[in-house]
């Protein structure tokens, strides 16, 4: 199978020229500064106003609790970014994903590691990208990004730090039942998502790893763990816009409406069970 191929059946995505995510406690999850969200779309030598990427934060963040009582991430959200994270993972590095996630869980922390929860508080796993934000001076823009660069500081924190500390007992389960939908499921997305994939994701797949990622848990948790389509659905489309640039939440929403559709007339309806 080729390098990057997420369009290969039998679960086995070799490595690819992407940095490997999740291996240290340095790295962290793909996001922002690649899709221009919170690039400084001026240069200091042109004139003002200065125009910064603005992040919209989701109607969804208030409607669940964010943590629960022992201080770690309790949302179905946290769950699905964790899982795709994973995944990804797993798809640079060529390994299977419970398999990595349980890697992961079972790592040993570092002697004396421990995560201040207010971080945890801080971190918002639902805020997206959102249109320029203009300022009328150069300090205006340097405090914004003094901001956002320290959202990001705390994103790394959160996802290099053992999960453990991170989520709750019920969302690492959720999150196991996620890839190993995902797993069970590969051969049959593969098939799923060559037919409603847009040629050029297709033919560019080593660096769409991403999207096809989203794609694959999306189709796995309708198929397998049979959470309504609308739910799965809305949230493969937030972590698109969270994660992935350009036309990708909108082309991830269409192949997954053709995906459901598909399954409603091949009377597949009906999740499998796990």
């Amino acid at each position: 199978m080729e390098a990057g191929s997420v369009l290969s059946s039998s679960f086995n995505p070799p490595k690819t020229l992407f940095s490997f995510i999740c291996k240290t406690s340095t790295v962290r999850f793909p996001r922002a500064y690649s899709n221009g969200r919170r690039d400084l779309l001026f240069s200091c030598a042109t004139a003002i106003p200065l125009t910064i990427d603005h992040p919209i934060p989701s109607s969804y963040k208030d409607t669940l609790p964010k943590i629960d009582q022992s201080g770690r991430f309790c949302s179905p959200r946290a769950a699905r970014e964790l899982a795709l994270m994973i995944l990804y993972a797993s798809c640079l590095e060529g390994s299977h994903p419970v398999r990595l996630f349980e890697k992961r869980l079972n790592a040993t922390a570092d002697i004396g590691c421990e995560l201040d929860n207010a971080c945890l508080m801080e971190y918002d796993h639902m805020t997206f990208g959102g249109p320029p934000l203009a300022t009328d001076t150069v300090e205006e823009a340097h405090e914004i990004l003094r901001k956002y660069q320290k959202e990001s500081d705390i994103e790394a924190e959160v996802l290099s730090a053992p999960p453990k500390l991170v989520y709750s007992k019920l969302i690492l389960r959720f999150t196991r039942k996620l890839l190993a939908a995902v797993a069970e499921r590969w051969d049959s997305n593969v098939l799923a998502i060559d037919k409603v994939a847009p040629e050029n994701w297709k033919n560019e797949a080593g660096s769409r790893i991403l999207e096809f990622s989203v794609l694959h848990l999306a189709m796995s948790e309708i198929a397998v763990l049979g959470t309504r389509h609308q739910i799965v659905i809305n949230e493969a489309v937030d972590l698109a816009k969270r994660f992935c640039d350009g036309a990708g939440p909108r082309i991830i929403n269409g192949c997954l409406r053709t995906f459901v559709k598909e399954r409603r007339e091949n009377g597949e309806a009906r999740p499998q069970n796990v």
